[in-house]
C-alpha cells in the first residue's frame, strides 16, 4: 500500500487511457492494440484476500437447499479465497439473533444477547423486526412500516439510546423526515409526544426551486437544495404532549418537512431498563394545514402497510423487541453452517457485528463465541450501508467507537472496519447542519474518530459496488466506464481522507443492484473481472464477489423485459444446480489462471493500451501480474461486442514474453445466452479454451472476451 500511495498519480492518469470505449467499432479485420506493461509494480496483494466471495441471508427454507455437498464443490470450484458475510437483518431494519439462545433484558421482551458459551451447533438465525421503528422503508424485504403514522397512538418510534449520554460522548440530535406524496400547501403541524421529547426542535421545509420534481429523500442532499425553518418553526423550552404547532403566518408549498430534535427532556417517570428513558420517541405525526372552515388538513396518511402510509424516515432507531418480532420470513446462516460446510477452507471470515439495531454485548458475545468455537476471523465489518440507512456520520461514527472500544476489551487483536458504504458512484452526501458544515459524510466521520481519540479503530475501509442500475440500456458503455468510475471512487476517498495505509476492500460486487441480462451473459464477466482486476492493480487489497449461490432468472425492472442474478450458477427452484452462468468461467480465470492458486503474494501491474493508427481510447484493457512461480500473467479484456482485436504485449523493462505461452480464452465461441425470460439459457456453454502458443505470436481478442496469457519474461 505505500508503493501505491507514492506512483498513483503516474499510474492512474495512464491506466485512463485503457479505460473509455470510443464509438462500438464496426465489424472488420483486427485492429492492433500494443499492451506495455509498467516497469514497477503498482500494489502486492494476497490472492487469497483479493479474491473473496460473500455469503449473505436468504429467504426461509433456502439455507438447507443451498449449503448441500454438491452445491459447495461447484462452488469451491470458482476458486475463491476468503468470505465475507453479509448481515441482510442491518439493511431490514432488525436485530440479529446471531446465536437463537440468549437472554431478555427483561422477561420476554427489551435488549437482546446471543449466548456466547458454544452450545448446540446454530444452523439458522434470524432478524426480530422493531416495534419502535421509525422508517417506513428498508433495504431488504419492504415489509415494515412506520410507527409514527400507523394510526396507532399506543405504538411509538424511538430514537437509538445509544446515540445519548452516557452510552455516547455526547448526546446526538435526531430527526425525521415526512415525504407527502406532492408539493403542499404547509402551515401547521400536530405531534403527539412519547414519554421522551426534545426541550428544543426546528420544524424545517426542503427549499430546491431548481428540481420542483423531487420525490425522494436522496433529492435533498443536493447542492442546489437548503433546509428552511419555517417562520415560526423553532421551538424551545418544549413540553412535550399533544402538541398542534403553526408553523406559518400563510401555508408555505412543500413536500419535504424535516423536524430535528435537541435536548431530550428524558424519561424520568419511565421504569425499566436505563436505555428506555434514553432519546426521544413520538406516537403520532401529522403535517397539514388549516383549510377554509380553520380545521386542521392533514396531509399525511396514517396506516400499518408501508404502500399506504406517508413516507417518513428517522435518523435512528431504538433496537428494543419482543420474541414475538422473530422475523421468520428472512434467515441467516449460521456460524456453524458457514464454517462448516466446507466453504471457508480452513480461511479465516471476514464477519460483521450488527450496529445500527444492535447492542455492543451482543457483538461482544459474538466474538466471544466464534473463539470459543475455534473459528478464524480475519476482519470484523461494523454494521452494513449505513448510507442506505441514512445515518449521519457522526450518528455511526459514535456507535463505531463505541462497540469499538467493547470489541477490543474483549479482543485486542481484532482487526475492525467499516463504513461498508452501498456505492462508489458518487461521495456519499451529508446535510450540512450546525456544527458540521461539511456535506462529505466520509470526511466528517473520519473527523469524529479523530475528535473522539478513535482515528487508530479503523483498521479498514469497506465498500460495496455494484455500479450500474440502469438494465435496459446496452452494457458496453457501461464496461468502456467503469475503470473511470472505480478510478474516481478511490480519487474521492484519498481526497475525502481515508488512509492509504489501510487496506481498503470491497466487501461485495456484482454488476448492479438489480436482476438483468448482462449479469447472466459475457458483459457480467468482463465486469467482474476488470473490477477486481483495476482495484487491486490500482492499490485496494480485495473483493469479495456476491452470488456464489446458485439461483434462477428473476425479473426486477418494469422498464424492460430483462432477466438475471447474481449468481455462479443457473438452479432451479430447489437450488440444484443446472449449469455454469458466464460469471463463472470469468471467475476461475481470475482466481487461477491470471492469478497462482496457494500463491501467498501476487504482484501486480499496470498497463498502458494504445490502438494502432488511433488516438482514440483502446477499447481493450488489460492488467499484469507477476507470479510467485515466477511467471508473467495478463489478463486481457475486449469490451467492444462486435469487434476482435490483435494484441502485442511488451514491457517497459525492454523484456518480453519468452518460450512457450498458455493462453486461455472466453467468449462468444465458448458461451452465448439465449434469452427467453424466466427459461433464459446459455449454449454454447463451454470453458475457456485453452492453448499453446509462440512467445511471438500475436493474440486476437474476440468481441466481448476474457484472455488470459501467461509465460516466462526474459
Amino acid at each position: 500500500m505505500r508503493i501505491f500511495r507514492t506512483i498513483w498519480t503516474t499510474v492512474n492518469s495512464v491506466s485512463l487511457l485503457c479505460a473509455l470505449l470510443p464509438a462500438l467499432s464496426a465489424a472488420g479485420a483486427p485492429q492492433m492494440v500494443t499492451v506495455t506493461v509498467a516497469a514497477k509494480p503498482s500494489n502486492t496483494v494476497a490472492p487469497r484476500a483479493a479474491f473473496g466471495a460473500a455469503l449473505d441471508g436468504y429467504e426461509k427454507g433456502d439455507v438447507a437447499k443451498i449449503y448441500t455437498p454438491a452445491n459447495i464443490k461447484a462452488i469451491n470450484t470458482a476458486g475463491f479465497g476468503e468470505i465475507s458475510y453479509r448481515l441482510r437483518t442491518e439493511l431490514g431494519v432488525e436485530a440479529w439473533h446471531w446465536n437463537p439462545q440468549g437472554t431478555w433484558s427483561a422477561g420476554h421482551s427489551g435488549y437482546w444477547t446471543s449466548d456466547s458459551k458454544a452450545g448446540p451447533p446454530i444452523g439458522v438465525c434470524n432478524g426480530y423486526r422493531l416495534p419502535r421503528r421509525g422508517s417506513t422503508y428498508d433495504q431488504a424485504n419492504k415489509d415494515g412500516y412506520s410507527r409514527i403514522d400507523d394510526g396507532d397512538e399506543t405504538t411509538f418510534w424511538k430514537s437509538n439510546p445509544y446515540l445519548a449520554r452516557p452510552y455516547a460522548s455526547e448526546d446526538h440530535p435526531q430527526w425525521l423526515v415526512v415525504i407527502l406524496d406532492r408539493a403542499r400547501p404547509v402551515d401547521s403541524l400536530r405531534i403527539l409526544w412519547g414519554a421522551l421529547y426534545p426541550r428544543r426542535y426546528q420544524v424545517e421545509y426542503w427549499d430546491d426551486p431548481d428540481n420542483p420534481d423531487a420525490s425522494g429523500i436522496d433529492n435533498t442532499y443536493s447542492h442546489s437544495g437548503v433546509w428552511r425553518s419555517f417562520p415560526k418553526g423553532v421551538v424551545t423550552g418544549a413540553a412535550g404532549g399533544d402538541v398542534r404547532l403553526m408553523l406559518a403566518g400563510h401555508p408555505i408549498s412543500c413536500r419535504f418537512v424535516r423536524i430535528r430534535m435537541e435536548d431530550s427532556a428524558g424519561g424520568s417517570g419511565v421504569a425499566g431498563d436505563p436505555r428506555d428513558r434514553l432519546g426521544f420517541s413520538v406516537r403520532e405525526l401529522s403535517v397539514g394545514c388549516a383549510n377554509r372552515d380553520g380545521k386542521f388538513q392533514d396531509w399525511v396518511r396514517h396506516a400499518r402497510d408501508s404502500a399506504r402510509q406517508t413516507v417518513i424516515y428517522a435518523s435512528s432507531t431504538d433496537p428494543w423487541h419482543r420474541g414475538v418480532d422473530r422475523d421468520q420470513n428472512v434467515e441467516q446462516p449460521g456460524f456453524d453452517t458457514i464454517y462448516r460446510s466446507g466453504l471457508t477452507r480452513g480461511l479465516p471470515v471476514m464477519v460483521p457485528v450488527g450496529l445500527a439495531y444492535d447492542t455492543p454485548e451482543n457483538s461482544v458475545a459474538e466474538i466471544r463465541w466464534l473463539r470459543a468455537r475455534g473459528y478464524k476471523i480475519s476482519r470484523v465489518e461494523m454494521g452494513e450501508e449505513p448510507d442506505g440507512q441514512y445515518m449521519t456520520p457522526e450518528d455511526y461514527g459514535a456507535l463505531y467507537v463505541q462497540w469499538a472500544a467493547a470489541l477490543h476489551r474483549e479482543d485486542p487483536s481484532l482487526i475492525l472496519g467499516g463504513p461498508c458504504f452501498q456505492t462508489v458512484s458518487e461521495e456519499v452526501p451529508a446535510w450540512p447542519d450546525a456544527g458540521a458544515p461539511s456535506r462529505s459524510w466520509t470526511r466528517r466521520f473520519l473527523t469524529y474518530l479523530r475528535a473522539h481519540g478513535a482515528a487508530r479503530e479503523l483498521g479498514f475501509f469497506s465498500v460495496e459496488c455494484y455500479p450500474y442500475d440502469a438494465m435496459c440500456v446496452p452494457p458496453a458503455p457501461q464496461l468502456a466506464a467503469l475503470p473511470k468510475l472505480l478510478s474516481d471512487a478511490m480519487e474521492r476517498w484519498r481526497r475525502a481522507g481515508i488512509p492509504t495505509d489501510i487496506p481498503w476492500f470491497i466487501t461485495e460486487y456484482g454488476y448492479s443492484a438489480y436482476a438483468g441480462q448482462p449479469e447472466v451473459d459475457l458483459p457480467g464477466a468482463l465486469l467482474n473481472a476488470e473490477l477486481v482486476a483495476y482495484f487491486v492493480t490500482h492499490g485496494g487489497a480485495g473483493a469479495y464477489f456476491y452470488g456464489c449461490e446458485p439461483n434462477t432468472l428473476i425479473k426486477e425492472l418494469d422498464q424492460c423485459n430483462t432477466w438475471g442474478n447474481l449468481s455462479l450458477f443457473q438452479s432451479d427452484d430447489d437450488r440444484h444446480i443446472q449449469s455454469p452462468f458466464a460469471a463463472y468461467y470469468g471467475a476461475k480465470l481470475l482466481t487461477q489462471e491470471w492469478s497462482q492458486p496457494g500463491a501467498k503474494s501476487l504482484e501486480l501491474y499496470p498497463a498502458i493500451c494504445t490502438v494502432a493508427g488511433s488516438r482514440a481510447p483502446s477499447p481493450v484493457t488489460a492488467y499484469a501480474a507477476r507470479r510467485p512461480d515466477g511467471r508473467w500473467s495478463l489478463l486481457l479484456l475486449n469490451k467492444d461486442p462486435k469487434r476482435s482485436y490483435r494484441v502485442q504485449v511488451g514491457f517497459q523493462s525492454s523484456q518480453r514474453l519468452s518460450g512457450p505461452v498458455t493462453l486461455l480464452q472466453y467468449g462468444p465461441s465458448q458461451y452465448r445466452w439465449h434469452p427467453a425470460d424466466d427459461h433464459g439459457y446459455a449454449s454454447p456453454n463451454r470453458p475457456p479454451l485453452r492453448t499453446i502458443i509462440s512467445a511471438n505470436t500475436g493474440v486476437t481478442l474476440p468481441p466481448y472476451s476474457l484472455t488470459v496469457e501467461r509465460g516466462i519474461v526474459r
